[in-house]
């Protein structure tokens, strides 16, 4: 039978609506049985697979709820989804994890907050390196209050719309009072650089004051939140206008430990020395280490082998680390 890591492994693949890592354990299973000699329960299990990947009625796609796209001029600034990333799947620290706690709480309570003439926290700013899971918590936030999301490049709304940006930035503000939901402003550095430096230009300051007011002013019901990899750039005029502050971090040792047994359970052998892999992974972003493991299992599978090797994810977490000093 299915050993207790796979068993758990398709249960949290399942309740995450992680589609294709669930076929990748499935799929490990029938190889297991298979081995064992059990092959009529394992070509059964391949055609349930197959049948499981046909575009028929995807799992996936039958839970989703309807969504409203964004139409007319708003479509080119926004994108729309109903993402499926619940707040435990997640490995943060316990201060960027009781902040968010909170906020769900607030957000949750906020008709009763109201009664009290008090408002829920809903404007955040997310400060930190790239792939600390910045963009993944503007997705906990939608799956965890079942809103949609929608995100906004400012990168794309400066260059595409020079002239027109702060119009195209009033449309957006304007949605956020139509439709509720999680507006994620990406890529927040090429909006809230310090006003009077180098890269400042007229047509950014403009901008950027109008983003201002608009957050000042705005009073819907939507959660907004901002996202920068540069803290230390921003105008401070900025910190002002949002009710909490959040900053990531790189994963510490404890942290990495977790992560690497998380995206590893699956595949990992009985013998595998988690002490080994945790100094090699240490410096690394959320991102490079999931992406290691995920490498990792790669090798495994079109090796045919039923579980990673120590080896695999050692050599993937270094080629992460090189790649990073090499940027």
């Amino acid at each position: 039978m299915a050993r207790a890591d796979q068993i758990k492994a398709l249960f949290r693949a399942y309740a995450g609506n992680e589609d294709a890592q669930f076929i990748s354990v499935a799929l490990q299973v029938a190889a297991d049985e298979a081995r064992r000699g059990h092959s009529k329960l394992a070509g059964e299990l391949r055609e349930l697979i197959e049948k499981a990947r046909a575009p028929a009625a995807p799992r996936a796609r039958a839970r989703t709820l309807p969504l409203v796209q964004p139409r007319g001029e708003l479509a080119e600034l926004l994108t729309a989804q109903y993402p499926q990333h619940p707040l435990k799947h997640m490995v943060l620290s316990r201060e960027v994890e009781q902040k968010l706690q909170r906020v769900l709480l607030e957000q949750r309570q906020h008709e009763r907050l109201s009664e009290h003439g008090l408002t829920a926290r809903r404007k955040l700013l997310l400060v930190g390196p790239p792939g600390t899971g910045k963009t993944m918590t503007a997705a906990v936030l939608a799956t965890e209050l079942k809103l949609p999301l929608f995100t906004a490049r400012f990168d794309s709304l400066i260059t595409k719309f020079m002239g027109e940006s702060a119009s195209k930035l009033r449309l957006v503000f304007e949605a956020l009072k139509i439709t509720r939901g999680v507006y994620f402003f990406d890529e927040f550095d090429s909006l809230g650089m310090q006003r009077g430096g180098q890269h400042d230009v007229a047509e950014m300051r403009r901008t950027l004051n109008m983003f201002l007011q608009l957050i000042e002013q705005d009073t819907s019901d939507s959660i907004i939140v901002a996202a920068t990899n540069h803290g230390a750039s921003l105008d401070t005029a900025l910190f002002r206008r949002f009710d909490d502050v959040i900053r990531y971090a790189t994963p510490d040792e404890a942290q990495v430990d977790e992560l690497l047994r998380n995206r590893l359970a699956m595949m990992a052998p009985a013998d595998l020395n988690w002490s080994n892999l945790v100094p090699r992974a240490l410096g690394l972003s959320h991102s490079e280490i999931t992406k290691a493991c995920e490498d990792a299992i790669k090798d495994a599978i079109l090796e045919e082998r039923s579980s990673i090797s120590e080896k695999s994810v050692l050599t993937h977490l270094q080629e992460r680390a090189a790649s990073q000093l090499h940027n």
